[in-house]
């Protein structure tokens, strides 16, 4: 009988992640922990680079994803010093390329590792009737509602940074405009005297590093604009 040759094996693509660690029940110095991977044994996204890790080589790496859509914002992080989702972003895979560098998104609360905790806790609010509103209403709320709360904005922001206690930030000044800009919404000037503040709105110095890192392709900057042409002038 005539032998098969045995298949050769095909030379692996191998590519190093620097991932961040911290855990909050050791509470020494965060590190940047090496893990390598065959490329061609991973899915073409970060995100599918980090769950492979987790389940073949570290199970307790920890981070937030949901959708691997690019819908919840969930997997927001730093890779590579620009902020973004890891679902949405490519891994690097030219030859010989220099280790992917993931980090937390900056200037957030870490819980451990790669997970960060920026949702907003408020009570639910009161269950009420559908009140309409016209096509043309509604299309003034595009380039907002599309918001998913990532916060690769805020996180991108220089003003922030600096003025962190103070300065609301484009992802809130955002939701802040979807509502003053919602024809159902009752509470417009109650809105715009709360945030009119020399720091909670005007540190905005339309940098745009909001509109760059935005994932959904959104322009925070504009709609602060928007909300500055609606305050009085003094």
């Amino acid at each position: 009988a005539q032998q098969v040759e045995p298949k050769a094996r095909e030379t692996p693509t191998l590519k190093t992640f620097q991932i961040y660690r911290w855990n909050p029940e050791n509470p020494s110095k965060p590190e940047l922990k090496d893990y390598q991977i065959n490329l061609k044994e991973c899915g073409p996204m970060v995100l599918d680079a980090l769950i492979k890790i987790k389940n073949e080589i570290d199970p307790s790496l920890t981070f937030r994803r949901s959708c691997r859509e690019g819908i919840c914002g969930s997997c927001a992080m730093n890779i590579d010093g620009c902020n973004g989702l890891a679902c949405l972003t490519k891994i690097p895979s030219e030859k010989n390329s220099a280790a992917t560098t993931i980090t937390p998104l900056p200037h957030m609360f870490v819980i451990k590792d790669l997970s960060i905790e920026p949702w907003l806790r408020k009570n639910p609010p009161v269950p009420g009737k559908e009140i309409l509103q016209s096509k043309k209403e509604r299309e003034k709320l595009d380039g907002m509602y599309e918001c998913i709360l990532c916060a690769c904005c805020s996180t991108s922001c220089p003003s922030y940074w600096w003025n962190p206690e103070s300065y609301l930030g484009p992802a809130a000044l955002l939701h802040a405009n979807r509502w003053i800009s919602d024809s159902r919404d009752e509470y417009t000037k109650e809105r715009l005297d709360a945030i009119n503040d020399e720091f909670k709105l005007y540190r905005c110095h339309t940098i745009l590093n909001c509109a760059r890192a935005c994932p959904k392709g959104l322009n925070p900057g504009k709609q602060i604009s928007h909300i500055k042409s609606l305050q009085p002038k003094a």
